[in-house]
């Protein structure tokens, strides 16, 4: 699964790699990303916009949106025929930012932080669902959810699943919604190459989602590793 992430790049610095027309909305970095927080996402309509969207995707059809608190990752595998998801699967995919996810590796009772990047230290593109949900108000909640796979080879010591990261030519293909024929769409899911990926421990400071600042990233051993 993937269930925090960290997005700390100015946005206006990746307008260009991510082929941004209109930025509706200020993003401040953030190093500690947590479920149902307002997270930074690009979506291709008339143009393609960056926008804030709650993680935790809320079909359009829920009678509450607590629904969204068990869906904030979509199995790779599952996503074309799951109620909650295959609309949006089809219809409504989005690009959902961030510089590193973090995920906890267990060893007997221990739970150690690890934070996983890009050996480049390159912001990268996570494939992501969104669903539009009308609010009693009258208002509509944007709500997304990131897509999971089997973890590749890098991340299986450290756990057995893993965010799909999308290859940089794929981006655009995730995007076009006019793109719905399912097997098309599935083969995009694939786990990144595992020579990209790096990791390092980090502390369990970052087990707090109200710990915001850098020293949520700060390596405890100073240094990345291959973990071969």
């Amino acid at each position: 699964m993937c269930g925090r992430f960290s997005m700390f790049t100015y946005i206006k610095e990746l307008k260009d790699r991510f082929k941004i027309d209109d930025i509706s909305t200020t993003i401040e970095p953030r190093y500690n990303i947590a479920p149902a927080q307002k997270i930074a996402t690009v979506v291709q309509r008339d143009s393609r916009q960056l926008v804030e969207m709650k993680w935790g995707l809320v079909p359009s059809w829920a009678k509450d949106s607590k629904i969204g608190n068990r869906l904030i990752n979509a199995r790779a595998e599952t996503v074309a025929t799951k109620p909650a998801f295959r609309s949006a699967f089809k219809k409504r995919r989005c690009l959902i930012l961030a510089d590193s996810f973090f995920e906890w590796q267990k060893s007997g009772d221990v739970k150690t932080p690890m934070l996983i990047r890009m050996k480049s230290q390159d912001t990268f593109a996570m494939a992501g669902l969104y669903e539009y949900w009308k609010m009693k108000s009258g208002k509509t909640l944007e709500s997304c959810a990131i897509v999971t796979t089997a973890a590749n080879d890098f991340m299986k010591p450290i756990h057995d699943r893993m965010p799909v990261i999308l290859r940089p030519e794929n981006e655009d293909k995730w995007l076009d919604s006019e793109l719905q024929d399912v097997e098309e769409i599935t083969h995009l899911l694939r786990p990144v190459d595992s020579d990209l990926l790096e990791a390092y421990e980090v502390s369990t400071y970052v087990n707090s989602p109200r710990n915001q600042d850098s020293n949520v990233i700060r390596p405890v051993n100073h240094h990345a590793t291959r973990l071969s």
